[in-house]
């Protein structure tokens, strides 16, 4: 019934919103699927003949947003890798968006924990693994899902390409291989602008390249490059090709970002911490402690909740600052690499 009405109201919750502080027996306004009005029940008044959730007694939240998964690329029990095309060390034409499967039961755990929005990605085992997608929870098609794609392009340094690759006696096998793929990568794409703006110039023709079109979005700013990385050494490297290239760097797992924290802050750049609630922490430095000293600093930092664990049963808040908690509320769980 709720699904088909044009205006839904929740009423008597203890409301949380994004901005602002939470309302004791609040109401909150649905219109045509958007947001209408929210607060004190004395304050919004209800229309007539409008479909109530009475809430009195719950907490109504918004939607977690998920920062960082691989939710329907990745299925428990699936044979192989699938969120790893592991045969060419530049993904960059990859696009999560093909390989979502809506039927996925994670998409129900996501939902069943609040978390309403994901950001998918490919895994990292290549240097450049592909396009990254963020989709709502449900739909019958992925194109249904999509909120924006493509939402950034992922890359990985440090141990997972070394491991994918150096086995096969391919680049890249070491952490400065791994580096001066996406270092030659994107000198392949300066050099791909330039000679498809002289043939645009002289009205020639220009076979187009999928892989460079997307790497030209990165370069212009378009595009995040969402940087999976852990140790200090890589976060550092990361942060040397970003100004090398001026592209807008996010770091995601930063298990050592805390070393880095004023550099980091220094440079604005928000960072996916993680995973942290681990029986077996990778690092010596996997600590819920460790990300203390980005706090003070005011920037974008979110925990992680492991890979083993549904969104369901942890979720893990995404703060600026303990006391801004509220305003960001980003839950991310991490199902694979």
């Amino acid at each position: 019934m709720l699904e088909h009405a044009d205006t839904v109201a929740i009423t008597g919750g203890y409301v949380v919103p994004v901005d602002g502080d939470p309302i004791d027996e609040g109401t909150i306004l649905i219109r045509d699927g958007k947001l209408a009005a929210i607060g004190p029940m004395a304050d919004i008044p209800v229309p007539p003949h409008t479909a109530t959730v009475d809430a009195t007694g719950c907490w109504v939240l918004p939607g977690f947003v998920e920062a960082h998964t691989h939710l329907g690329i990745g299925e428990e029990g699936e044979a192989g890798d699938p969120i790893n095309e592991a045969t060419d060390p530049n993904g960059a034409r990859l696009r999560a968006l093909d390989g979502i499967n809506p039927s996925d039961t994670g998409f129900t755990d996501a939902l069943s924990g609040g978390v309403t929005t994901a950001a998918i990605m490919p895994g990292s085992a290549n240097p450049i693994g592909g396009q990254t997608v963020v989709v709502k929870c449900w739909g019958r098609t992925a194109d249904d899902m999509v909120l924006r794609e493509p939402a950034g392009v992922k890359s990985a340094l440090g141990e997972n390409p070394i491991g994918s690759y150096g086995g096969r006696d391919r680049l890249p096998s070491t952490r400065f291989g791994s580096a001066a793929v996406v270092r030659d990568t994107f000198v392949t794409a300066q050099n791909y602008r330039r000679q498809r703006d002289t043939a645009l110039e002289a009205h020639l023709s220009f076979d187009r390249d999928p892989t460079q079109e997307v790497l030209l979005r990165v370069l212009d700013g378009e595009l995040p490059w969402c940087q999976h990385a852990h140790r200090a050494d890589d976060i550092a490297t990361a942060i040397r090709l970003a100004e090398e290239f001026d592209y807008r760097l996010v770091i995601h797992h930063g298990t050592e970002a805390h070393l880095l924290a004023d550099l980091i802050a220094q440079r604005g750049i928000p960072v996916v911490s993680g995973p942290l609630i681990s029986p077996a922490p990778r690092w010596r430095h996997d600590s819920w402690t460790c990300a203390a000293p980005a706090f003070s600093r005011g920037q974008a930092w979110s925990w992680q909740s492991p890979r083993t664990t549904p969104p369901s049963r942890s979720t893990c808040w995404s703060i600026r600052s303990p006391s801004q908690s509220r305003k960001a509320l980003t839950v991310r769980s991490h199902c694979g690499r």
